[in-house]
């Protein structure tokens, strides 16, 4: 039988438990969806498209609309010299795009059988969406090695690969917390703990953890999320005050605030994500007036991870950018993909050529060093290696941990 598509823009919609039965256990699953769907944000809009054998619900992804800047992933001077640019063509390195995928996260597709036609209905839903939301561009963002073989058919329908921003992972196999600093470099080791002792000695910082946020602290973490949005060289959705206040909502279960005071004044958040062994660490906020002397950022990395290992979460995930302090803490990364094509079967190949040139990488010294990294060991993945992620290389670099980049984390 012939598989039929629909499309929604609202999760709630589609049954939870049909839903459930095809996507992927994750946690940016269908409450996730629901907190997006409630959230306010002008700056894409979500979709999700399910697939029908019959009435038996076999394939169901999320999808969503967005203006996308090619110079996202640019820093530095280039970016300054784009962004003046901009000011007299403001439309400049942007395209409308049609995205399989999330704006936060990983992407993710759910095929309980028939997965090429499953992915044959999705791409035609997709193609019939974006002509209607007049998008140039068709992707498929953030996806990792696992859906090579599912995704391999997109090659043969113009798409083109390239990377995206790897994320950074950890496997909590230790008892403790000095037993993770012994799997560190010894520099990085003493570096921590100098850093430590003079934020001990330069103020009382308290931490608490809560799964909600009164209105007024809500404000105060919203206002720290802020202040790193805007000293983000890399350009990201920006989630309004709704987001945080919904994902405690729809996610009560799994949603943890660590919060961070001086004299009772909020100067660091985290907004995790919990879900049986695993933590994603999803966004930060610092006070970056006081950041750097108070090493917030590595402060914040103590207490969670100690948080971790007393709670027995045994994955830590954390997001992207800030490589090379997370290098240097013993993350691994994992290597996360883009399939894309413009429509215009005559600009696509030079569509290719940009966003090769454009990808982060090109932008970012210690991504570059990275994701040459993961290339060498994708090459050796005869010898057992993990085929989705890639373990450090600790010590190969400067011996300080630097608050630099790490403060600007987008998690």
């Amino acid at each position: 039988m012939k598989l039929t598509t629909r499309i929604t823009k609202k999760i709630a919609d589609v049954p939870k438990d049909a839903w459930e039965q095809v996507f992927p256990d994750t946690i940016e699953g269908y409450d996730f969806f629901r907190v997006m769907d409630e959230t306010n944000c002008d700056q894409f809009s979500m979709y999700y498209v399910t697939v029908y054998d019959g009435e038996e619900l076999v394939g169901a992804a999320p999808c969503f609309s967005v203006d996308f800047a090619l110079d996202t992933g640019m820093t530095g001077k280039t970016k300054r010299i784009i962004d003046l640019m901009k000011r007299t063509f403001p439309n400049f390195l942007s395209v409308r795009a049609f995205v399989c995928g999330v704006p936060t996260g990983k992407g993710h597709i759910g095929m309980a059988s028939r997965e090429e036609e499953i992915l044959e209905a999705l791409l035609h839903k997709m193609e019939e969406m974006a002509k209607r939301e007049k998008a140039s561009v068709i992707a498929f963002k953030d996806f990792s090695l696992g859906y090579n073989d599912t995704l391999k058919p997109l090659i043969a329908k113009k798409f083109f690969k390239v990377d995206s921003l790897p994320y950074a992972e950890m496997d909590l196999d230790f008892d403790n917390f000095d037993k993770y600093l012994m799997k560190l470099s010894g520099a990085s080791r003493y570096d921590l703990r100098r850093k430590f002792k003079k934020s001990a000695a330069t103020a009382d910082i308290k931490m608490e953890i809560v799964d909600d946020l009164d209105e007024q602290t809500l404000k105060d973490v919203h206002s720290l999320y802020m202040q790193m949005v805007d000293s983000h060289d890399v350009g990201f959705e920006v989630l309004p005050v709704e987001f945080f206040r919904n994902i405690s909502k729809y996610m009560p279960r799994e949603t943890k605030y660590f919060l961070w005071r001086v004299d009772g004044k909020l100067v660091a958040f985290l907004l995790a994500l919990v879900a049986d062994d695993l933590m994603v660490d999803y966004y930060i906020g610092l006070d970056y007036k006081v950041a750097h002397d108070l090493h917030l950022f590595f402060v914040k990395h103590r207490d969670v991870m100690k948080w971790c290992i007393e709670n027995n979460i045994k994955r830590y995930m954390m997001g992207n950018s800030g490589y090379e302090p997370k290098r240097r803490l013993g993350f691994d990364f994992i290597p996360l993909h883009i399939y894309a094509k413009h429509r215009n079967r005559v600009i696509n190949p030079l569509f290719r050529t940009m966003c090769k040139f454009l990808k982060f990488e090109n932008f970012d010294p210690d991504l570059k060093k990275i994701a040459r990294s993961l290339r060498e060991k994708r090459a050796s993945d005869a010898k057992g290696v993990r085929p989705d992620r890639i373990e450090r290389r600790p010590g190969q670099h400067s011996p300080a941990l630097h608050e630099e980049g790490a403060v600007r984390d987008r998690d």
